[in-house]
């Protein structure tokens, strides 16, 4: 076995020209907007409703600068991955850009390890949709739906139901079109929007500057240990890069979409922490389960405030299972259209302009996961296989510079090779952190991946059966 035939490379040029083949071409039907909204709908769920808590109990009202740090993070990421997708303007994201540029084996690991990721954050999500059902609905009309059928049976619980319909629907919206699902995504994008504007603005009609003294109580270490925490509520913006070939316009949409929606968050997230700290004293975020109906309902004395947070969290889960699994989905289809898996499952839709037959697969799949299994340790996998994926994004812009510095760039990373340099070092410490099982976790994963690729994907790759 010649071992520069596992780093083979594709041609950039083939890879656009290959998504415009009979039945595996997908519909261009995504504006700047609707890929806007992608992003914002990726990153804005229950992290905004959950982590500031968290994140309130390490750095105090220095909270704030946790949030801007943590932006700034995802920022250098988010450069590199907003000028490979408008180069490469091909479904796949961090596996299509690795094949260009890195070579099949990596781009083979890094497209195994996101469908682990996707997989594993679509079900935990959805889990967590089915708990802030019953929680709206406690708040709203004082009932919940019995244990029995909203846990899973380690839980206590028979399976969970409202996980397997929030799948099932989404399912179906992802099968039917790719236009339909942005326009409700980009729906509930507003939703949610108009919610945590709500809770700004009547937090800030209760607004107390004591609450900000002292404003660094853990010092800079505290800063930085909650901004490793809200890090992961950023995780999301990559997903836009899922979306480039079916976008009108990629060189042009690709970079605002991506720029914009990582903007578009950290402006809110930090009006949200100003608000809430403002409104009511650190103890009363670090002492609840959903820190900003507290902070509203002891803070500004507005007990209903809880169902209208819930209802704004619960549209904030579904545009998140939406947009993870729509990113799942088109990660897969490239795999199988480039041969490393069944090439049959990347069969699109001739009437939807989808990949019907994995989309469904999918959602079976991710249901009965939803439905039966706890995912508080696999949930982990997430924050490593993500970190993973900004690395070599950020490798692949550097590497790509150099063996093709001719070709088109519609947007360029500023400081190259600097910045991505940045990025890679901002994500090894992340990743570094993170706890010994979540890597025993994430190799077992890889090595079943390395068994596919040897024992399938080597002797069925595009690029060697010239099919």
């Amino acid at each position: 076995m010649n071992v520069k035939d596992l780093f083979v490379t594709r041609d950039v040029t083939d890879l656009v020209e290959e998504t415009e083949s009979e039945g595996e071409s997908l519909r261009k039907s995504i504006s700047a907007f609707g890929l806007t909204a992608l992003g914002v709908g990726a990153i804005i769920g229950t992290g905004i409703f959950v982590v500031i808590g968290e994140g309130a109990g390490l750095a105090g009202p220095a909270l704030v600068i946790s949030f801007v740090l943590a932006a700034v993070t995802c920022a250098f990421s988010a450069l590199s991955y907003a000028e490979l997708s408008s180069s490469v303007p091909v479904s796949g994201s961090a596996y299509t850009f690795t094949y260009a540029t890195l070579g099949e084996l990596v781009a083979f690991i890094i497209g195994w390890d996101l469908i682990l990721e996707y997989g594993v954050s679509v079900a935990a999500v959805a889990v967590g949709w089915g708990g802030n059902v019953n929680e709206f609905l406690q708040s709203a009309f004082g009932y919940a739906l019995p244990d029995a059928i909203s846990k899973s049976p380690s839980e206590g619980g028979l399976f969970n139901i409202p996980a397997i319909v929030i799948v099932a629907v989404i399912t179906v919206l992802l099968t039917l079109g790719t236009r339909e699902s942005t326009t409700a995504n980009a729906i509930m994008v507003v939703v949610k929007l108009l919610v945590l504007a709500f809770f700004i603005i009547t937090a800030f009609t209760a607004f107390n500057s004591g609450n900000f003294q002292p404003f660094a109580p853990n010092g800079f270490a505290g800063i930085t240990s909650a901004a490793g925490v809200i890090f992961f509520a950023y995780i999301g913006f990559d997903a836009v890069s899922t979306g480039s070939e079916e976008s009108k316009n990629p060189g042009r949409d690709l970079p605002i979409a991506v720029i914009g929606s990582l903007l578009i968050s950290t402006v809110l997230y930090v009006l949200v922490a100003i608000a809430a700290i403002g409104v009511a004293p650190i103890s009363v975020l670090t002492g609840s389960d959903a820190p900003l109906a507290a902070a509203l309902s002891e803070g500004a004395g507005i007990p209903w405030a809880g169902a209208v947070l819930a209802l704004g969290a619960l549209v904030a889960i579904t545009s998140v299972v939406l947009v993870i699994m729509y990113g799942q989905t088109r990660i897969f289809f490239a795999m199988c259209r480039d041969g490393l898996l069944p090439r049959r499952l990347a069969k699109v839709h001739p009437r939807y302009g989808t990949p019907a037959r994995l989309t469904i697969g999918f959602g079976v799949l991710i249901a009965i996961l939803a439905a039966f299994v706890p995912l508080d340790e696999i949930v982990k996998l997430v924050n490593i296989g993500t970190l993973f994926a900004f690395v070599l994004v950020n490798i692949g812009v550097i590497v790509l510079r150099r063996t093709r510095p001719d070709m088109p760039r519609p947007f360029r990373v500023p400081f190259s090779p600097v910045f991505p340099l940045i990025g890679i070092a901002f994500c090894v410490y992340l990743m570094s952190v993170l706890p010994g099982e979540t890597w025993i976790r994430f190799v077992v994963w890889l090595v079943i991946g390395l068994a596919i690729y040897f024992g399938y994907s080597r002797s069925h790759s595009r690029i060697r059966t010239g099919a």
